[in-house]
This record gives structure tokens, C-alpha cells and sequence, in this order.
């Protein structure tokens, strides 16, 4: 079981072209000296995001601002149709304990972009913020950004990130 969880996180962290593809891609927090161009408003609710989609500009530098307004603990993660469905897989596997307690830490951030090619994300804890500052890449037409912990991308709480110009 473990080397089976290994072979998955190595999977899932290894694919390099999961739309962070620039530096600036994905870093979580305040956004200090990256130039941003636009900032986007999520809440998450009880299995919901709102917006449920998103129309970004190939290289555009977004900060998202994401409230949890429900009563369980979400994520915000950023990747390809593939990475998402393998992060989903690896968190049924880890079961229902979601990150390891990240709550109320103001969520974690595993985006390293071109330079680690893991998945831009955070964790929100119920009735929190988090904030992840993240670039479109250039080469890439469509992402989603999910909930991956257990049961809550098949409860809806997914959405569809169209890059173009």
C-alpha cells in the first residue's frame, strides 16, 4: 500500500505541464513582488465553488481569493483533467483525513511551477481565506481548478479554466 501511495504521489507531482508554467505560477499567500493582473473572488460552500468557471489569459498573473462559507474543510487545486483524477485517487487512498491537518494553517501550497511541476494549491479550513497567486501558462487551453478531497469533486465542486486570448 505504500509503495502504491508513492508511485501515485510520484505520478501526480511529476507531470511538469499542469499550467503553472511560470515562475510565478501557483506561489500561495501574499502576493509580494509578483505583478498581478487581475483578482478573482471564490467562495466555497458545502460541495459548490462560485464562479464555476473561469476565462484567463495565456500568461495572465491571477490572485485568487478563496473563502470557505461552508462547514467542512476544502481545497483549491489547479491542474489538467489527468492530474486532477490522480489527485483525487491519491486522496481516496490517504482516506477522509484530507491534508494532515492543515486547517486552520491558512492552507498549504504545493505549486512550484516550472521548477517542481506540482499542482497549485490550497487548503481552506470552514470560515477561512486563502490565497493563491498563480500564472496561466502559455502553452496550455484548458485546466480545472477542484476540491479533491474525498467525495467532494463528485459532489460538484469543480470548474473548468478556459486559457485563451
Amino acid at each position: 500500500m505504500r509503495k502504491m501511495l508513492l508511485a501515485m504521489a510520484v505520478g501526480v507531482f511529476s507531470t511538469a505541464a499542469l499550467g503553472a508554467g511560470e515562475h510565478g505560477g501557483g506561489h500561495q499567500g501574499d502576493s509580494g513582488d509578483v505583478q498581478v493582473d487581475r483578482t478573482i473572488s471564490f467562495e466555497a460552500g458545502d460541495m459548490w465553488f462560485t464562479p464555476g468557471q473561469l476565462d484567463i489569459k495565456p500568461g495572465e498573473t491571477v490572485k485568487f481569493e478563496i473563502t470557505n462559507t461552508g462547514n467542512l474543510e476544502h481545497e483549491f487545486v489547479i491542474g489538467d483533467a489527468q492530474a486532477q483524477e490522480e489527485h483525487r485517487e491519491m486522496m481516496q487512498a490517504m482516506g477522509s483525513g484530507g491534508h494532515g491537518g492543515h486547517a486552520g494553517h491558512g492552507g498549504h501550497d504545493m505549486a512550484e511551477g516550472a521548477h517542481g511541476g506540482q499542482m497549485p494549491s490550497v487548503t481552506i479550513a470552514p470560515g477561512e481565506t486563502a490565497t493563491l497567486v498563480w500564472t496561466a501558462s502559455q502553452d496550455v487551453t484548458a485546466l480545472e481548478f477542484a476540491c479533491n478531497l474525498p467525495g467532494h469533486y463528485e459532489s460538484g465542486m469543480a470548474g473548468d479554466i478556459h486559457i485563451r486570448g
